[in-house]
């Protein structure tokens, strides 16, 4: 079978210049760091218990019990079976994951047409924002007794989700009754958090509601889509399979030390020394195929979340062999590349002219597409597009982009596709993962958590009167308040 590529000749400075481009010795110079990289990572991996603390389960997900996914997948169909629309309710992982996932792996326009669907349900996406337009309408439109909703949190008190999951639940009763969690569907911690509780409540009662799968223990949100959105794959009628079998070989092909041949390690090796030697901050994720807009929109949480930290690593072994990850307050670092998304062709008429002539401080990743699903060639004679195909075109364009960029000295590179599949979108996932995972090996910051993101979290808590917000948290937001002056607001 065809594998997944990664073309890097335009981040070298054979095309670039020494200035923008990397050169064969610094590869060199970086080959001892790369090495202890991946003996730690490969130390860390290897043992359950670190797995579990540091949150780097994800790395077995593709190994999951074939009995659980035929039962997911049979669940999913059943689902699909029954009802006309599913409300799935998440934020972060668990929305990016789920988004990226039906763009790239089922008919475009699948809300639109029940033929592209396949009389499947159509799927909405909430719990994503707090924005009461999109949530209102949707109800307004949507029949309950023909909807299913799955609502994936682990803690149950993310503000966007269980505030829409309230909303949607008083919706269902009215429609239905004392029976409407019939039509909930729970993905959430397997031992705590308020999600849990509920469900275990609501199950006391009547085993058929809240019906529920877990989060696996030491899975972070972002690194989550082989598990919690398994069962979103099975209502699309996705074949999980294919895609946990895409990230499987992925993960094989990426296990190996030598970092010549391991395309993740590449990948992780060449835009460390572009971020830490040439000053490229920006990281330009830039499919050329509709289809996978969302993907790179899932991309730009993975990279920023797990990359982008105040504060260096620092590692504890403790008794048993296992590590502790800690925040060594004692450095400042701020460090992380900064992702933006978009997709070609269109944004060569929005984004690309920047990445041209702005700031040389970006590295353009695109993907490629080698074989489309379909395929429309343009009618006509006498015109200099007639009898070509779109995706001739599109194959073109981003080459032409490449040539430009390389013109300017500007770094990109290419991941090709042979095509857009259950096996290679779940590869590619995998492949994103390990790499960001491997660069922050030698960025030394901890990839897997994510404390800048509970700021504005605590902050809400705090305004909202939410009981067990931490004294020191709360006194810090008492202590220094927003300061708004009424002559700066024009």
């Amino acid at each position: 079978m065809t594998e997944i590529k990664f073309d890097f000749n335009n981040m070298l400075s054979e095309n670039l210049g020494t200035s923008n481009g990397v050169e064969a010795n610094e590869i060199t110079e970086i080959a001892p760091i790369v090495q202890n990289a991946h003996a730690h990572l490969e130390k860390v991996l290897n043992d359950t218990n670190s797995r579990l603390r540091l949150s780097l389960e994800w790395i077995r997900l593709p190994y999951q019990d074939e009995s659980e996914i035929k039962k997911i997948q049979k669940l999913g169909n059943e689902i699909a079976a029954k009802y006309d629309a599913v409300i799935s309710l998440g934020i972060g992982g668990s929305y990016l994951g789920l988004k990226a996932a039906q763009d790239a792996l089922v008919s475009p326009y699948y809300n639109d047409f029940a033929k592209a669907r396949k009389n499947r349900p159509r799927i909405y996406f909430e719990g994503n924002n707090l924005d009461p337009d999109t949530l209102s309408v949707l109800l307004k439109n949507l029949s309950p007794k023909k909807t299913f909703v799955v609502v994936i949190s682990k803690s149950g008190e993310t503000s966007e989700t269980k505030a829409t999951l309230l909303s949607v639940e008083n919706w269902l009763k009215k429609a239905l009754g004392k029976k409407y969690g019939r039509q909930i569907f729970a993905i959430t911690d397997p031992d705590g958090g308020s999600l849990r509780k509920r469900v275990e409540s609501e199950q006391k009662g009547d085993p058929l509601s809240f019906r529920n799968l877990p989060l696996l223990k030491g899975v972070g949100g972002r690194f989550s889509e082989f598990n919690m959105g398994l069962l979103h794959l099975a209502i699309i009628g996705v074949n999980i399979k294919e895609v946990l079998a895409g990230a499987k070989d992925m993960g094989d092909r990426c296990a190996i030390s030598d970092y010549a041949k391991n395309p993740a390690y590449m990948y992780a090796i060449l835009h460390h020394i572009l971020y830490t030697k040439k000053g490229k901050s920006l990281a330009i994720m830039m499919p050329f195929s509709e289809t996978l807009k969302s993907t790179a929109d899932w991309y730009v949480q993975l990279l920023a979340e797990s990359l982008g930290k105040k504060y260096p690593r620092k590692v504890e072994v403790l008794n048993n062999g296992s590590e502790e990850w800690l925040r060594d307050k004692t450095k400042l670092v701020n460090v992380g590349r900064t992702p933006l998304p978009c997709r070609g062709t269109n944004d060569l008429h929005s984004i690309q002219q920047n990445n041209v002539e702005g700031e040389n401080n970006k590295v353009v990743t695109f993907i490629r597409v080698d074989k489309f699903r379909n395929e429309v060639k343009v009618p006509g004679k006498g015109d200099i597009l007639s009898g070509k195909s779109f995706s001739q075109l599109l194959r073109l364009a981003q080459e032409a982009t490449e040539w430009a960029l390389v013109r300017d000295s500007r770094p990109n590179c290419t991941i090709i596709m042979p095509e857009v599949s259950a096996y290679y979108w779940g590869a590619l996932l995998f492949f994103f993962e390990i790499a960001t995972a491997f660069e922050g090996e030698l960025l030394n910051v901890n990839a897997f958590d994510q404390p800048g993101v509970e700021g504005y979290k605590n902050y809400m808590y705090y305004k909202l009167g939410k009981p067990g917000v931490p004294q020191d948290i709360a006194q810090e937001i008492k202590d220094n308040p927003l300061q708004k002056n009424p002559k700066l607001i024009l």
